[in-house]
């Protein structure tokens, strides 16, 4: 029986939730809680409350909370007007709203 479920390879990290390890999600990465380590996704969302230090690599990247260290997104990253990313980028496409904030070492593809 084939698995039609649009949201079966996705990954949510609830408020309140810390995790330290290893992630990799195929699909859609939602972090409301703290994750610290290595996280793999295809299209990554950092929640308001959302915190993710550590190897970040994603073709997507939407962040409402806080990313840090190692960022590497394949397409386009976005940091909203509450989001806060710190550490080394490697991106092909950023757009920061106002408000948004960047601090540290960025290289476009």
């Amino acid at each position: 029986m084939a698995d039609n479920n649009p949201t079966s390879n996705n990954l949510v990290i609830g408020d309140g939730v810390t995790f330290k390890g290893s992630i990799s999600a195929p699909g859609k990465a939602i972090i409301n809680g703290v994750v610290s380590g290595e996280l793999i996704a295809d299209d990554l969302l950092i929640g308001q409350k959302g915190k993710v230090s550590g190897i970040v690599r994603a073709r997507e990247m939407d962040v409402h909370g806080e990313l840090n260290q190692d960022i590497s997104c394949k397409d386009h990253i976005l940091i909203h007007s509450t989001g806060r990313v710190s550490g080394s980028l490697e991106y092909s496409e950023l757009e920061i709203q106002r408000g948004g904030q960047f601090r540290g070492d960025m290289k476009q593809r």
